[in-house]
């Protein structure tokens, strides 16, 4: 009896609240600090969750880890950058719908729905009750919108490595080159005088080929 008390009652699909702040992105085109905005989900529940981002516009947008998971009373935060600033695009309404479901499950027990919208000055807010009723109508045309999957730009872009440059290359050769020669005062070689480096000079050399092998190594 006391572990019916316990068990968790099954959830029906679409009926978890969903929790997610803010409820409403705002992208502006002459700030580029707002062209990254975070949302953070919220999983006050005492079972883990997975989510996944969906989006009607999916081209526009870079979304940093469209699908995850957030632990048991915590949250986790998403970061979504606008990546087609135009301004053909101000005014048009977006929307993003985050999907959460238990980690076992792959039903949706519960869905959230963010506007995004790019607008070309903070300093041009609708302001007026008027203009504020013309962006909720504008919103409501929206609920119908399809939805599709950020898969293709889960992580953000990065440029492919192409390996170390031409010129990175070649000064590791020279410096290889320098540590080769022979030291200032050696009497035996057979290398004229003009090519003998001194200690200070090759410990520069050693220091930059140091510094070349890790870029190298990186790339």
């Amino acid at each position: 009896m006391q572990q019916q008390q316990h068990r968790q009652p099954e959830l029906v699909e679409g009926s978890l609240p969903v929790f997610v702040f803010p409820t409403e992105l705002v992208f502006y085109g002459d700030d580029q600090t707002s062209h990254k905005q975070v949302l953070t989900l919220y999983n006050p529940y005492e079972f883990a969750l997975k989510f996944k981002v969906l989006c009607t516009s999916p081209n526009k947008y870079t979304v940093v880890d469209a699908t995850g998971a957030v632990k048991p009373q915590c949250c986790v935060d998403i970061v979504i950058r606008h990546r087609d600033v135009r301004a053909c695009h101000y005014g048009v309404y977006d929307k993003f719908r985050l999907q959460v479901s238990e980690q076992s499950q792959r039903k949706a027990l519960g869905r959230k729905e963010v506007t995004a919208t790019l607008r070309p000055s903070a300093s041009q807010d609708p302001a007026s009750p008027r203009a504020q009723d013309d962006e909720r109508r504008m919103k409501e045309q929206n609920t119908d919108s399809e939805f599709f999957e950020q898969t293709a730009f889960q992580t953000e872009s990065r440029p492919a490595a192409g390996g170390p440059s031409l010129l990175t290359v070649l000064l590791g050769l020279v410096c290889m080159a320098a540590l080769m020669l022979p030291t200032l005062g050696e009497h035996e070689s057979t290398v004229p005088v003009y090519l003998h480096l001194s200690v200070n000079k090759k410990l520069v050399a050693a220091y930059v080929l140091g510094l070349l092998t890790m870029v190298i190594l990186r790339t």
